[in-house]
């Protein structure tokens, strides 16, 4: 949890730093837009590792809230920052959910055959 705040913090100190220079072509645009879109993700880590360590279950709330601040670091950089990092955001929630779906099938189908262990 931790390590995805201090990730985030200096991943967007650096964006900042390097504001001039990701707004100069359009390939550093796109690149900004990714950038910010890999602030989602580490926001949304740490605001879901937070949900968890307090018996929360994590849900879209805590997807609006990273993805509003990540838009909002991406209007800072370039207008079109907003557009690229929406989209490399939400191709990123999609990977993260099948992800997530698959450890948590792994980790259910293990714990039915553990219990069924315990049975015999």
């Amino acid at each position: 949890m931790l390590l995805s705040l201090l990730l985030f913090a200096v991943t967007l100190s650096l964006l900042e730093m390097y504001r001039a220079k990701f707004a100069s072509t359009e390939l550093m645009t796109i690149a900004g837009g990714f950038v910010c879109s890999l602030l989602f993700l580490l926001l949304l880590t740490f605001i879901g590792n937070y949900q968890e360590a307090s018996g929360d279950r994590t849900g879209w709330g805590a997807v609006v809230v990273a993805q509003l601040v990540a838009l909002v670091v991406a209007g800072t950089v370039h207008r079109v920052c907003i557009t690229t990092c929406f989209l490399f955001s939400a191709g990123l929630l999609y990977e993260v959910d099948k992800l997530s779906s698959m450890i948590l099938a792994r980790s259910e189908s293990k714990a039915r055959s553990e219990s069924k262990v315990r049975r015999h």
